[in-house]
């Protein structure tokens, strides 16, 4: 797995490469909690390149959400989800829960 980190005008960019399972969903926990500690709360999450996402990673991504929606400051949302990761988190529930958009332009003019 591979992640990229973009700081733009609105928000940050997180580009996620690869797998997220149990063995590296903690290397996602740290970009995130890395971005989050730095005071910027508006995350764009691209998902083009991720083959696969475990229920670990699920969890990476609630608990970012619920850090930055805390006291209503930003909002964790997903650009380029495929259609097997988009199915997942359909399962999981998190459709409800997380705004996906279906390129990076529209993610970020979102926030």
């Amino acid at each position: 797995m591979d992640i990229t980190t973009q700081q733009l005008k609105r928000c940050d960019l997180l580009t996620v490469k690869g797998r997220v399972d149990s063995a590296t969903a903690p290397k996602l926990v740290e970009a995130l909690d890395d971005v989050i500690n730095a005071g910027r709360y508006k995350l764009v999450i691209d998902m083009s390149e991720l083959e696969y996402m475990s229920s670990a990673g699920l969890r990476a991504l609630l608990a970012a959400q619920r850090n930055c929606k805390r006291y209503g400051r930003g909002d964790v949302v997903f650009a380029s989800v495929p259609e097997n990761i988009e199915a997942s988190l359909g399962l999981a529930g998190f459709n409800s829960l997380f705004l996906s958009y279906p390129n990076i332009t529209a993610a970020v003019g979102s926030m």
